[in-house]
């Protein structure tokens, strides 16, 4: 890109930057404990109602109910530490976005980044960025979402068959970029089970605020021991339908447009998008485990919101194998399981046609696993994680330079029955971690050639007691270690896309943190709830936090027309938060003998501050509160859903406040079989009322809302 167009670009970021909120070896390894997700038959008659987890005709589509992600042993949900969600079957199909974020937004404890409607992570807890850990299959896919807000993930909610979110500190077994929690986005393109004849699925929708076209196509076949898989999707969208004015009432009033332009109304410019991919994979299967490989291909075109005339083109090639076998007749191991990712990421940045800057992440990483046979009643499992990547940031605009990353980790879990009845259960792991990150200044003056090492550990202990068969309590005490990342280190340049020029802290320490999450769960009949206290105390909190200098797109420190400098350092700090979610049967036999009606209710609150300063850490989300109203009448399935998020107030001094608002949605489906395809249909209303919403948890929350009211139809055949 040529040194006027960088010029005219930052001067209007800069004329922007006050309404924007700123802020080898390789080892087969393994994780199908981290994922295993078996096939299961489903019944062909069940009931689909909306917002409620339903089984589909196809054994290819469905999995198990039973949640290994964040325990590898296989414990059901009732008999884990740490709080998990699991989204699968209907009401994953029904309330899929275009992004993971917002597909798992309003779940407890679970918030979304949104850079408008194309790029969103997962927040947890009030923390994001690389202090969560995305999985594809219970691996690492390498991309360049967790460097800046505009780049999305490399994956698309349709090709998705279940998602799993633990909230909390999963650092035992992931490494430290998993302090806050982990989002594992669960596929069978690795076929796991045999697989007997042809079966399939088709997913075709349309509509929503941003006038979505999409489809997907899966199709898995086998022999009983050779199975194949394939899968393609394709998604379109236009640009963003919002209820009123692109900017803030409070935006338009300080920073009036110049004369001769005017507010963007009505929808949000620069928000159109096109996602593509498919995946091909196939296995070997026995009774005792699998060995398999897939290929999986990624592209994205979108525009990034915060500029009018800038687009992202994104592409990921991902190869992974991965293998398991159980019931091992020789060794103090019972199962061994193995898995290798390696991933190609690239994306380029165009103005106008220029490429201005591209990104890249090449690297691999591997997992094994070995669960050994019990001693006595203890049960556990080891393992060792290892990886690499190379990224680089090639233009200009380039404000982190080309960096080598490499990591080395062990792990240990145990579960210790406590008593006879084995109600109380004892739960301890530790986990060691190497990490050394360098840099390469290249032909870049802002840079210079360092390297860094880091040696982290973590450690936790957790009970679980069953008082009776239906209530439960949840005890868990953590202590993690994050070693910094290459862009806390070592950024030094204009962040255009937040509007601030970025420095690192190259003398970083390790992030550490103190956590304790205290829970109960009840489970009888139509009825569960849960309920989650946490408390995270942070001796070194690595924060982006505001100087009050201005710097202009070299560097220089600037009176005027300049850059808001935001520099990484690390500070006391503390979150923490409650959340709870519970269901319960209210009616049934309404209007036919076998109709029924459930209420669901969920709520959550995160505080976070400097507890030097008691400055509020930035874009945390406000208490919210929502309610729901589940009909269903055999194959008919109705769903009435209010969300209210309050305002939210508790901000850094750099940051604005947002309004509080509440969404209401609703929608319908009907599952019917012809011609021996079984199908959900379904329409799906999002708010209703055209409110205006504008979400604490998005750097753009002054010039993106979220969309306006809407109307999305879609079909989903099994076969």
């Amino acid at each position: 890109m040529n040194v006027s167009l960088i010029s005219r670009r930052a001067t209007r970021v800069a004329h922007r930057a006050a309404r924007l909120t700123p802020l080898a070896a390789a080892l087969l390894c393994l994780p199908y404990a981290v994922q295993a997700q078996t096939a299961a038959p489903a019944s062909s008659n069940a009931a689909a109602t909306p917002g409620t987890p339903a089984t589909t005709a196809s054994s290819a589509v469905t999995l198990r109910g039973i949640v290994v992600t964040g325990n590898p042993l296989g414990s059901d949900l009732n008999d884990m530490v740490t709080p998990v969600s699991t989204l699968e079957g209907d009401e994953l199909t029904i309330r899929r976005a275009s992004t993971l974020g917002e597909t798992l937004n309003d779940l407890p404890g679970v918030s979304s980044s949104y850079f408008g409607p194309n790029a969103s992570r997962p927040v947890i807890r009030g923390l994001d960025g690389d202090r969560i850990r995305i999985l594809q299959n219970g691996g690492t896919s390498l991309d360049a979402s967790a460097l800046s807000y505009d780049h999305a993930l490399p994956i698309d909610p349709l090709a998705v068959d279940r998602v799993e979110v633990v909230r909390g500190p999963a650092a035992l077994l992931y490494g430290g970029t998993a302090i806050g929690g982990v989002v594992n986005v669960i596929t069978n393109r690795i076929p796991k089970e045999p697989i007997n004849g042809v079966h399939g699925a088709v997913d075709a929708r349309a509509g929503g605020a941003d006038a979505e076209r999409g489809g997907s196509a899966m199709v898995e076949a086998g022999n009983g021991q050779f199975a194949v898989h394939a899968d393609a999707f394709d998604r379109h969208t236009s640009n963003l339908h919002i209820p009123g004015f692109a900017r803030s009432e409070r935006l338009r009033n300080a920073n009036p447009l110049p004369d001769g332009e005017t507010e963007a109304k009505g929808r949000l410019p620069n928000s159109s998008a096109r996602q593509q991919g498919g995946s091909v994979g196939g296995a070997y299967t026995w009774a005792d485990g699998y060995l398999g490989a897939s290929y999986t291909g990624y592209r994205s075109n979108y525009g990034t919101v915060a500029e009018e005339d800038v687009r992202i083109d994104m592409k990921q090639d991902n190869l992974a194998l991965e293998g398991e076998a159980r019931n091992l007749g020789w060794g103090i191991f019972d199962t061994v399981r193995s898995k290798i990712n390696f991933s190609d990421y690239e994306h380029k940045e165009i103005e106008n046609g220029e490429t201005g800057t591209t990104f890249k992440n090449r690297g691999w990483d591997a997992r094994f696993e070995a669960q050994h046979r019990p001693i006595g009643k203890m049960k556990g499992v080891i393992g060792a994680e290892f990886g690499q990547k190379k990224f680089s940031a090639l233009g200009e605009e380039a404000f982190v330079p080309s960096t080598e990353t490499d990591n080395a980790g062990l792990f240990i879990l145990e579960e210790l029955p406590l008593t006879a009845s084995e109600d109380l259960k004892l739960s301890l792991g530790g986990r060691m971690d190497h990490t050394r990150i360098k840099a390469k200044s290249g032909d870049n003056e802002r840079f210079t050639d360092a390297s860094r090492s880091f040696n982290t550990g973590s450690a936790s202990a957790g009970l679980v007691y069953k008082l009776n068969p239906a209530y439960s309590l949840t005890s868990n005490l953590a202590y993690t270690e994050r070693a910094p990342t290459f862009y806390e280190l070592f950024a030094n340049g204009p962040h255009l896309a937040t509007g601030s020029y970025e420095i690192g802290d190259p003398d970083a320490r390790k992030e550490k943190a103190t956590s304790l999450d205290l829970g109960m769960r009840f489970g009888q009949g139509t009825s569960t709830a849960n309920v989650s206290a946490y408390y995270s105390r942070f001796a070194n909190y690595l924060a982006l936090g505001t100087t009050g200098v201005l710097r202009n797109e070299e560097g220089a420190v600037v009176g005027a027309d300049g850059l808001p400098e935001y520099r990484y350092a690390g500070v006391p700090a503390v979150l923490y938060g409650v959340e709870a979610e519970g269901k319960t049967r209210v009616a049934q036999q309404l209007l036919t003998g076998a109709d029924t009606l459930d209420v669901s209710l969920r709520g959550d609150v995160v505080r976070g501050k400097n507890r030097d300063t008691g400055e509020a850490l930035p874009r945390l989300a406000p208490w919210r509160l929502g309610a729901s109203l589940i009909y269903g009448s055999g194959p008919w399935g109705a769903r009435a859903d209010v969300s209210y998020v309050a305002r939210q107030t508790h901000v850094p001094v750099a940051d604005t406040a947002t309004d509080s608002y509440t969404l209401l949605g609703a929608s319908f489906s009907y599952r019917f079989k012809f011609s021996g395809l079984s199908s959900l249909a379904y329409v799906r209303l999002d708010n209703l009322t055209n409110e205006t919403a504008r979400t604490a948890t998005s750097v753009l929350r002054d010039i993106a809302p979220l969309g306006g009211r809407s109307v999305k139809v879609g079909l989903r055949t099994t076969f």
